[in-house]
């Protein structure tokens, strides 16, 4: 049993000084260039869905389902989001190509099989190491759940909401 426990601490000595010389040496990068490790993407995905189901359990979007809500979402996703995350033509900003982690063009990679809790969370809080800010505190609740609905309908928006969607100029030319 003696020898098991010391094998025990070794080993956890052996991870913790790893740990440590990976962390501070540099042998870990942290260039937006470069490609996460396995290990890092794991970690942060692990993180960040446990955190969202937790924090989304039992939330939902207040607003009643209406053109004028989907309309303010278009109008508000124009605003704030259309620069990293496109407009309908899904082409990327020259800005937004540097991103590291890529903003995904939401036309092309959208979110509307994403709960509207989660899209309302994102949008409110924003996501750690990525470029995605919290709007928390710039944008109402109203306004953020505006915007949830919106990216939750984006592929099936009324006629009137939908041409006004393909109105937005487009990312690529800012």
């Amino acid at each position: 049993m003696r020898g098991f426990l010391l094998g025990v601490v070794v080993t956890l000595v052996v991870a913790v000084a790893a740990g440590f010389a990976v962390i501070n040496f540099g042998l870990m990068s942290s260039a937006a260039d470069r490609k996460p490790s396995h290990l890092e993407r794991w970690a942060a995905n692990r993180s960040l869905g446990a955190t969202i189901a937790r924090e989304t359990a039992g939330l939902n979007d207040p607003l009643p389902p209406s053109d004028d809500n989907l309309s303010a979402g278009v109008k508000l996703y124009a605003t704030n989001c259309v620069f990293c995350h496109g407009a309908a033509d899904a082409k990327r900003s020259g800005p937004a190509a540097g991103f590291y982690i890529h903003a995904p063009q939401l036309a092309d990679d959208g979110v509307e099989d994403d709960p509207e809790a989660v899209s309302y969370w994102k949008i409110a809080h924003g996501i750690r190491f990525t470029a995605m800010p919290a709007f928390g505190k710039t944008l109402t609740e109203t306004q953020i759940w505006q915007l949830a609905a919106f990216l939750a309908k984006m592929d099936k928006l009324p006629p009137s909401v939908e041409a006004q969607w393909k109105s937005v100029p487009s990312a690529a030319t800012q």
